[in-house]
């Protein structure tokens, strides 16, 4: 059936501003726009507390207070809730029957299942991933790969005009080493057109000459000035020395998009803004920090100091923006990229996807751009800090040799360990399928365990638990989907296409909204219906792990839905009918919130 727009309105938001209009008729002008504090309740669908703290602005009892409101309330909505004065003056409200089923009804015929737009027109820059060009990625990078690719999908979805930026690290004192070193040994082998093993091979190629060249550069003093002198080339424009870098950066753009494209993250190439992008502005920059008096000479170098910023010794800890020796490092390079996407882009929020390590990092850079006046206060810049993995022994997760664990051979795995769980069940799947599914439910196992964890935390990775289809887990998830998919299928017109990405299957949507509602329906409607609330929290608290502990309750309260109340064999037509209505809104609900996740969705598990 076709849809309509989008933004339905959720319960809650619909009690908030009943509960407001109630409070209007009873109260004096100066308090008629007070917050009606409504919340979800255990004991309703709603509570609203606010008499509490106006009774006491007014001199008055509070429960005499809340009874005129709860009288206002029923007035004004014919009768739409259930309102039940309890302890010293809350009000519990229960949306009547018919309101719930109407409210499933509106979400399943409108467009995005009703949800809207909040974030429209905020031109927003989010960075993450960030590898370094010739090496190769490890699990240290997952967390801002998977964590920031998140962020994008969901504010995009919620409105935003969003640039994902790569910021690679494709510049600076290792290319003088790594070039020098090619052009020592021309018959090194690190160009996928000289491995056997394709595009994942070949950063792990450049990594091991990357090695190679460190340890010529420690050993060998002529060699190391060699590779010195080999960066000042490069930054000068030299072509012969740039053509080499070119084919450094292209040759390990390839390899990381084919990790992307087996992590399933919308990183491409054109999202890539290295650090060599900004290098043009450098000087400038610099310029301008030493002319404005925000920084200082300080032991030749160009530096800002802050107030209460100290190290251990109580000696002022400064921001080098520029070396003694001239060159510059991050810190230069952070402030060109604010400077280039504030004035240039018209940025509006800036989130840096980075780890916690560099909280101090990124509080000196935002606060010199500030008194630069290059980040406006109508600008956010937020450093969307995280935690690190760690391994059983609780510290950071290591190879059993105790080196970096490569990102491919851990998601090669899960996908293994997916692979033999889903082998241990009964299943109708072929080979190919398998394979296919078995992938789906490692990659997406991976992800769902290191963002259903706060991204603040540390957490620790278990591969074994990651891929159960018990638990908070992925798996659980995408089999809490297969289930809604294969009870639609089953319905007359179940196996047409679904229209687009999470469309309900079953054919049209028929809801009777003055059907009566069991408590397992009733949970699952309102939990439903707080899909658009969540996905505007994630978006204004960046913390993805909201999005995952919503998607898990949802599924729960599917698994005892489902349990309680036949589908297929409900009593009657009009029962059946606004069962499958359920089913449909919760899958799609469901298929939803694990695309914005970065996780697939498979038919059958």
């Amino acid at each position: 059936m076709a849809g309509v727009s989008a933004d339905v309105r959720s319960l809650e938001d619909l009690t908030r501003d009943a509960m407001a209009g109630a409070m209007a008729a009873v109260l004096p002008p100066e308090l008629a726009g007070a917050d009606p504090l409504v919340r979800r309740s255990d004991h309703a669908d709603f509570q609203a507390n606010a008499a509490l703290s106006l009774a006491k602005k007014l001199g008055a009892k509070p429960r005499e207070l809340a009874e005129s409101i709860a009288t206002a309330l029923r007035e004004q909505t014919a009768g739409r809730y259930g309102v039940e004065l309890a302890g010293p003056g809350f009000l519990n409200l229960t949306v009547t029957d018919d309101a719930v089923w109407a409210q499933v009804a509106a979400r399943l015929a409108a467009d995005r299942l009703g949800v809207g737009t909040p974030q429209l027109g905020r031109r927003t820059v989010v960075e993450y991933s960030s590898p370094n060009i010739a090496k190769e990625m490890h699990v240290g990078h997952l967390r801002s790969t998977i964590i920031g690719d998140v962020l994008a999908r969901l504010l995009e979805h919620l409105g935003a005009e969003v640039f994902r930026q790569n910021h690679l690290g494709d510049w600076g004192t290792q290319f003088g080493m790594l070039i020098e070193y090619i052009d020592g040994h021309p018959d090194a082998k690190w160009r996928a057109g000289d491995l056997e093993d394709g595009d994942l091979g070949t950063v792990s190629a450049l990594d091991g000459l990357y090695k190679l060249a460190r340890a010529e550069f420690d050993a060998n003093p002529e060699f190391a000035d060699r590779a010195r002198r080999r960066v000042v080339t490069l930054q000068a424009g030299d072509e012969a020395t740039l053509a080499v870098w070119r084919e450094l950066v292209a040759e390990s753009e390839k390899a990381f998009q084919a990790m992307y494209g087996y992590l399933g993250v919308s990183l491409t190439s054109e999202h890539s803004a290295g650090e060599s992008s900004y290098n043009r502005y450098l000087d400038e920059v610099a310029a301008e920090v030493e002319r404005s008096g925000v920084g200082v000479i300080s032991d030749g170098a160009l530096c800002v100091f802050f107030d209460g910023i100290t190290g251990a010794d109580g000696n002022p800890v400064p921001l080098i923006v520029r070396k003694s020796d001239g060159g510059y490092g991050y810190a230069a390079t952070d402030l060109a990229a604010i400077r280039y996407r504030v004035q240039d882009m018209k940025i509006i929020r800036l989130l840096y996807v980075v780890g916690a390590p560099q909280a101090l990092h990124f509080r000196m850079v935002f606060d010199t751009a500030r008194r630069l006046g290059w980040l406006p206060e109508d600008v956010e810049a937020v450093h969307v800090g995280f935690g690190s993995m760690l391994g059983p022994d609780g510290k950071p997760f290591k190879s059993r040799s105790g080196g970096t664990v490569r990102l491919v051979e851990l998601l090669d795995e899960a996908v293994a360990r997916a692979r033999a769980e889903i082998e241990t069940k009964p299943h109708t799947l072929e080979a190919d399928e398998l394979e296919t599914v078995a992938r789906q439910a490692g990659i997406g196992a991976v992800k769902y365990a290191d963002l259903s964890t706060s991204r603040t935390k540390d957490y620790t990775f278990d591969p074994d638990r990651m891929v159960s289809f018990n638990g908070n887990t992925g798996v659980y998830l995408q089999y809490a989907h297969t289930r809604i998919r294969s009870i639609l299928r089953k319905l007359p017109g179940g196996g047409a296409d679904a229209r687009s990405a999470g469309a309900p299957l079953g054919g049209e949507v028929k809801v009777r909204v003055d059907g009566p509602l069991t408590p397992s329906e009733r949970a699952l409607a309102l939990l439903a219906d707080q899909f658009a609330p969540t996905l505007a929290e994630v978006a204004e608290t960046l913390e993805p792990h909201r999005l995952c502990g919503y998607l898990f309750s949802l599924a729960k309260a599917f698994t005892e839905f489902y349990e309680a109340c036949p589908v297929l064999t409900a009593e009657t037509d009009e029962i059946r009918d606004n069962r499958v209505a359920l089913c449909q809104l919760t899958g799609a609900t469901l298929a939803e919130g694990l695309r914005l996740l970065g996780i697939a969705t498979p038919e059958r598990m």
